[in-house]
């Protein structure tokens, strides 16, 4: 917050004094910003300066994920592929239509990055194995409850299970995508705050405060995405 507070002396007045210095430096930038996060709600919680988001939106791109852009992905892997085969001094070939077809129906958790890297790997590489395994399904079991295949199956208890497991990586999901702020997550599933805290506890998920820390440490289910 106190950087915010200097950030926004400077674009309304145009000028600053470094440290140690006794007078003001004028200047005259264009300043363009980036964020992965809605300001809007970072306002209401508390942690972004209203008027300083009002001070520098004055025109807003939104810029969609990758997974939602499919129709993008031939020209940014041309563009990779050109690039990387200048900078490593390597003759990769285009990729197969059956790969660009992957490329197209995956997911893309890292967006951008991600392609780049992968096309890095397989230009320096040459191999399009070295790729794939990167881009094979994932696994969509909802829950990985043991089934005993030699004795009596309880349905009810199996059933309770996974709609516990479900539910734990339901409300996981929710808080991550709420930067583990648990008024908004209880809000998003439609419950109590205080029903939440108890679901929290019962699924043995971890606090607010270590979850900011190291959220992907605390539980083997964060890194899963």
């Amino acid at each position: 917050m106190p950087l915010q507070s200097k950030l926004l002396q400077l674009l309304q007045d145009g000028q600053f004094c470094r440290i140690g210095a006794q007078e003001d430096k004028k200047v005259e930038v264009r300043v363009v910003c980036a964020t992965n996060r809605k300001l809007e709600q970072e306002i209401e919680n508390g942690t972004f300066r209203s008027d300083l988001f009002y001070r520098i939106n004055v025109v807003n791109l939104h810029l969609p994920p990758l997974r939602e852009r499919a129709g993008d992905i031939p020209v940014l892997v041309e563009y990779f592929l050109e690039y990387h085969n200048r900078k490593y001094n390597c003759r990769a070939k285009a990729l197969s239509p059956e790969m660009m077809g992957t490329l197209r129906k995956y997911h893309w958790p890292g967006n951008i990055r991600e392609l780049e890297n992968l096309i890095k790997r397989y230009v320096i590489l040459g191999n399009e194995e070295v790729i794939s395994a990167d881009l094979a399904p994932r696994n969509n079991d909802l829950f990985s409850t043991d089934i005993p295949l030699d004795g009596p199956i309880s349905l009810k208890k199996l059933t309770r299970q996974a709609v516990r497991e479900l539910e734990r990586k339901v409300i996981l999901k929710v808080l991550q995508n709420h930067h583990w702020n648990r008024k908004q997550a209880a809000r998003a599933l439609s419950i109590s705050y205080r029903a939440l805290l108890y679901k929290i506890r019962d699924a043995g998920l971890p606090s607010n405060r270590i979850a900011r820390r190291d959220p992907e440490t605390t539980n083997q289910d964060v890194a899963a995405d």
